[in-house]
């Protein structure tokens, strides 16, 4: 027997709110499957379970925000509950840890899944409302006007700071980062010519929905640097760093409602270029939809920010905890460039790193932007 509890989905995370149970109690679980939906500040996460059994009851109820860490469930795993003493060894008295006082089942649990539109949802979590206490109609789901109406109706419990739930998760980030980890910052111009040229190639006569988009690319090089590099790929905590075995790249993605994340794109070395398209849109797809995985969230090796076609000349990232490096590309525009001593017009990008001091320096930090802009000239390669 085990229990399942509330996880930490990044450095700004200290509570969630349970509001799907997806595994009712009595139903087989496997490991990788689906089995709670919890709301962060962030939005709505899928819960993945790291074990098989068989959920015997849920610990919180529905609407319920609980510190992380905390039981949310029991699993009947098929091991024994407490692992045998040997006879000739003294047991210890058992000692009143408040784990005990949170695996007590509550009194009251509905069960009953909370439906909602992703847009209320969204608009919910920015605004920090407990969505499972709005009055429901049965059978329809909760819907964005309902929320708003909600936030119209209700007044302000306290005196706030003017910034969304979001925002404040973004600034208790970027603010223990700024605080923990020393940056350094490298700067370096790429030509991005004979990509642009192979992605039109490429994309020819295919359909909008299965072209090729640059990011692809900007993770593929990435992820081939840093098997050279593997310095900044990991995670640093507790003073100790540990390098990552796979380069599960964070995609920077802002949403519609103001605010960013960036969920990963797991073992990016590992998969083919269509692949990554598809898996990079659908998880676009989900997190603009305010639904997306835990994993994502907590297992994201470094981070890519990318400007698109609409941003400025480059960027220089704040590192995500416990991360300990984030890629910047800027927007690529036409600049003068030298060509075998002629100065011809060219695609540029400002291609930019800010690094973890603790774990790398300067020099290899140099040396892993030229190893992207390497690959980047040989687009065919990624």
């Amino acid at each position: 027997m085990s229990a399942f509890l509330m996880p930490s989905l990044g450095a700004d995370m200290e509570a969630g709110t349970l509001i799907e149970q997806a595994i009712a109690p009595g139903q087989p679980v496997s490991r990788g499957d689906i089995i709670a939906v919890v709301e962060t500040q962030k939005g709505a996460i899928e819960i993945e379970c790291y074990e098989s059994g068989t959920v015997t009851e849920w610990l919180v109820a529905i609407g319920e925000r609980v510190p992380v860490g905390t039981p949310l469930a029991r699993i009947d795993t098929g091991e024994a509950a407490e692992p045998v003493a040997a006879a000739s060894k003294p047991v210890p008295p058992p000692e009143p840890v408040e784990m005990e006082q949170a695996l007590k089942p509550l009194p009251v649990s509905t069960g009953a899944r909370v439906l909602a539109s992703p847009a209320a949802r969204r608009l919910a979590a920015k605004e920090g409302v407990d969505i499972s206490a709005l009055p429901v109609t049965p059978g329809q789901p909760i819907r964005h006007a309902d929320v708003a109406a909600h936030l119209k109706a209700a007044p302000d419990p306290e005196p706030h700071t003017g910034l969304s739930a979001m925002r404040q998760a973004i600034a208790a980030a970027m603010s223990r980062s700024k605080r923990e980890i020393p940056h350094f910052y490298l700067t370096h111009q790429v030509e991005m010519t004979a990509l642009t040229d192979f992605i039109a190639e490429v994309n020819a006569g295919r359909a909008p929905e299965d072209r090729l988009l640059p990011p692809v690319f900007y993770l593929r090089a990435i992820a081939r640097a840093l098997q050279k590099y593997p310095e900044f790929n990991g995670h640093f905590e507790k003073g100790t760093f540990s390098p990552a075995g796979a380069a599960n790249i964070g995609l920077a993605i802002a949403l519609r409602g103001g605010g960013l994340v960036a969920p990963a794109l797991f073992d990016v070395s590992a998969q083919e270029r269509d692949e990554l398209m598809a898996q990079m849109r659908d998880l676009i797809g989900r997190v603009r939809a305010g639904r997306f995985k835990a994993r994502e969230l907590s297992e994201a090796t470094i981070t890519l920010t990318s400007l698109g076609d609409r941003g400025v000349d480059g960027l220089f990232g704040v590192i995500y905890p416990p991360q300990v490096a984030i890629v910047g590309i800027g927007t690529p525009a036409l600049r003068p460039w030298v060509v075998a001593g002629e100065v011809v017009s060219r695609q540029i990008a400002t291609l930019t790193l800010a690094a973890d001091h603790r774990v790398g320096d300067g020099h290899r930090g140099a040396l892993f932007l030229r190893a992207i802009d390497r690959f980047l000239q040989e687009p065919e390669t990624l």
